[in-house]
């Protein structure tokens, strides 16, 4: 079912509400996604985005309820990944007069996947295209988060569609801001930037300034996956300024895997001594709890501590995933530290530790190991190592700076 945004502008992208895994099975999205796609009337036509390739036909359905799809004359490729672009051959064979605008980058990526000769024309930031009473603008947005990715803006109707940016994995009978769940809404906007576009924070904030220096008016943020923002549009723009600063909260995330029981044990006292220093926190074991979620976690708080048993020289392989994440998700302004049980070597928390630093993390308290079974004394240990950390928690909030 088709929804008009503004006269002449229509979403008639997918729903989702199936999925529970993305990018294969990298990211969870426990409440389905949309694929968002617009189409714009004018004395052109054109079509902003694509849906994901299952969804194909459905796409056509919509488009056809409001123009025949051979009337198109522009298709905009903001990103060429297969969620958005997925049903490009199917919509270019059906608007065969149609020339395809990307990005520069997109110039090389589309022709990648696809391996078509559609009539392309790449564009740069400030290029524009005219549709009649109004245009498109464009605005090249480098790593936001594939090379090619970039932002559409409709003049007249103010809308700006900036595809991966501002969106969430959100499935909702509505298709705006106002109509949906705030509270599901936010937590499903912050995983999806703290799973996706953490390690672009940087350029997130000049993209930020940049389009805000365009002085472009904003009715309504139209991003490819899950609502559109049309009360109060820019509160999200405001929130990712906000989150890309990484000015974490006074928090911990214990996370640990454990084969007998005994790393578990430790974790459990950590926490409680983390709670005993006034530093609220969550213990995540690695097998059962949702890795996206965990990340989530690890994003909004100071302090993370990861626990593993010893085994061949180095951890349990369910510890390696969220260790690589949290380097390669580049989280900033974070404390951290180290624990785990052994046999008879005794490396793990050492391999910790030294991957904890890699990934730019301050270690400010030796991390603890125990032999076999923790001790009634040895739990002790770790509520103290817990109570230790969560000072050093407390105090970074007064040496907080943001990188």
């Amino acid at each position: 079912m088709i929804t008009k945004m503004k006269d002449k502008v229509y979403w008639v992208g997918a729903v989702d509400w199936e999925s529970r895994h993305f990018h294969g099975h990298e990211l969870s999205i426990h409440r389905g996604s949309t694929y968002n796609a617009y189409l714009i009337v004018d004395q052109k036509v054109a079509l902003v985005d694509t849906v994901w390739t299952p969804f194909a036909d459905q796409l056509m359905s919509n488009i056809r309820e409001v123009v025949d799809p051979a009337k198109i004359d522009f298709v905009i490729a903001n990103h060429s990944e297969m969620d958005h672009a997925g049903a490009l051959p199917e919509v270019m064979r059906h608007a065969p007069n149609a020339e395809l605008i990307v990005s520069r980058k997109g110039a090389e990526s589309i022709p990648g996947h696809f391996h078509e000769q559609w009539p392309t024309k790449p564009v740069k930031t400030g290029d524009k295209i005219g549709l009649g009473e109004n245009e498109l603008v464009f605005v090249e947005a480098p790593m936001l988060h594939w090379p090619d990715s970039m932002f559409t803006y409709l003049t007249g109707k103010n809308i700006l569609m900036p595809n991966d940016a501002f969106g969430q994995h959100y499935a909702t009978a509505h298709r705006f801001n106002d109509e949906v769940d705030q509270s599901e809404l936010f937590e499903e906007c912050l995983k999806y930037y703290a799973n996706i576009l953490t390690p672009y924070s940087s350029l997130v904030t000049k993209k930020i300034e940049e389009v805000v220096g365009l002085n472009l008016p904003v009715d309504i943020i139209a991003p490819s996956h899950g609502v559109i923002w049309r009360k109060d549009p820019l509160q999200i723009v405001n929130k990712y300024a906000e989150w890309a600063k990484q000015i974490p909260q006074q928090r911990a995330v214990v996370i640990y895997d454990t084969m007998w029981g005994g790393t578990r044990r430790m974790a459990e006292a950590i926490g409680e001594g983390l709670a005993e220093a006034g530093v609220d926190n969550k213990v995540y074991h690695a097998v059962t709890a949702d890795r996206n979620d965990t990340l989530m976690e690890v994003f909004k708080a100071r302090t993370v501590i990861v626990g593993s048993p010893t085994l061949n020289n180095g951890l349990l392989p369910t510890i390696w995933p969220i260790l690589q994440d949290l380097k390669g998700l580049k989280f900033k302004n974070k404390i951290a530290g180290a624990f785990g049980t052994y046999g008879w070597s005794g490396e793990g928390v050492k391999v910790i530790e030294e991957h904890l630093r890699d990934c730019g993390f301050e270690v400010p308290v030796a991390g603890v190991k125990y032999k076999w079974q923790p001790t009634a004394e040895h739990i002790e240990g770790c509520r103290a190592f817990g109570r230790e950390i969560g000072k050093a928690t407390k105090n970074a909030e007064h040496g907080e700076h943001a990188e």
